[in-house]
């Protein structure tokens, strides 16, 4: 019995081929090889697996350099490039379905902002790597406290006052850095305040992936097992109700998670502005919008992107560039191309529901349109 030629092509419930899983699947490991070889100081892939060996067999077989390149200073950036570009993803897909709104990105409720300036205060007042990245994380939890509280009563019963709450507290965040930025020393602490929010991985380390990385991958873990329950997030209360699914302890969760995600984020390697826009509607015009499917490609698929965003950094120039840039070089043109090709309002229809027991409500799509 022979296999058809395009059984490989053949997709299952999720609406994605088997190829296309292959693909995912090997596109993260491809460009960790590819990260890992390139830069100021090249390494064949040979010598990199002899340095990966000699690691766990204790034998010495390539030069102490390489040992020490691949170990102390590319391995740490590829994992904090790998975990942070899946996380903004997760993060930002589960936003853009949370709000019903294509432009949604994780500082959707001020908590980039709020962990911006509590790495500026830290290093205003002179902590170590460590010290920048808890306050960070805290300042990005009290800002969403704040959300919460502004957003929320008994007169506010819908997404919209906490997505306004978000603007509010996060201009009020935005105000206090550059307070901070006004305070510090020209010489020495602002420098280094401005490059820290510009975003880079420079920074990168074990004992930092050691404090930062769990909370990550919490909140990935907890969206990815309730993937197939955030295809629901843009129904409203009462549609949601007839699934017998308690729509608003998954709204809870979602936000939680997804802000666990940006702070530990953002406390690590500053603001990274794009993935968690650009990568979710990638994946979006690709494999549609179940979140079944959804989700786990946007996960693999932004930590592959920022691992390449951040080789280029590294090896473009002698003086490595802020990720920001690079990723607004890249998502900008992408979204121009993406409205002139679209006509500009059908790029709600990204957002347009392609899962089989649901259907795109006429309140979600003029809240789209009045969006864009």
């Amino acid at each position: 019995m022979t296999t058809a030629p395009h059984a490989l092509a053949s997709t299952d419930n999720t609406g994605v081929s088997w190829r296309w899983k292959l693909i995912l699947a090997i596109l993260p490991l491809a460009a960790a090889i590819f990260s890992l070889c390139v830069g100021r100081y090249a390494m064949a892939p040979q010598d990199i697996w002899h340095a990966l060996t000699d690691k766990f067999t204790g034998s010495v077989t390539v030069a102490p350099q390489i040992s020490t390149v691949l170990w102390q200073m590319r391995l740490p950036r590829i994992l904090l490039a790998l975990i942070a570009g899946a996380g903004l993803s997760a993060s930002g897909c589960a936003f853009q379905s949370l709000f019903s709104n294509p432009l949604a990105t994780p500082d959707t409720l001020g908590v980039a902002s709020g962990a911006s300036f509590g790495a500026a205060l830290a290093l205003l007042m002179g902590f170590k790597m460590l010290g920048v990245q808890t306050v960070s994380l805290l300042f990005g939890l009290i800002a969403l406290a704040l959300t919460a509280l502004a957003g929320t009563g008994k007169r506010q019963r819908n997404m919209n006052s906490v997505v306004l709450a978000g603007i509010m507290i996060g201009s009020l965040f935005t105000a206090l850095v550059s307070l901070v930025k006004f305070s510090a020393d020209t010489e020495s602490q602002l420098p280094a305040i401005t490059y820290w929010l510009m975003g880079s991985l420079d920074a990168a380390s074990y004992d930092s992936l050691l404090l930062g990385a769990p909370p990550i991958l919490a909140g990935i873990t907890v969206l990815i097992l309730l993937r197939w329950r955030l295809n629901l997030l843009p129904l409203s209360d009462e549609e949601a109700r007839t699934t017998g699914v308690n729509i608003k302890a998954i709204r809870v969760v979602t936000i939680l998670c997804a802000t666990l995600i940006t702070g530990s984020v953002i406390s690590m390697c500053g603001q990274v502005g794009w993935v968690g826009l650009l990568i979710p509607h990638m994946c979006r015009m690709k494999f549609g919008n179940n979140h079944v499917a959804l989700l786990p490609a946007s996960v693999l698929a932004g930590g592959a992107f920022l691992i390449v965003v951040d080789t280029v950094a590294r090896s473009f120039s002698a003086a490595e560039f802020p990720i920001s840039i690079l990723t607004a070089i890249i998502g900008a043109p992408f979204f121009i191309y993406l409205m002139r090709r679209t006509g500009g309002w059908q790029l709600s229809m990204i957002l347009g529901t392609k899962v089989p027991s649901l259907s795109l409500t006429t309140k979600w799509r003029g809240y789209l349109d009045r969006y864009l």
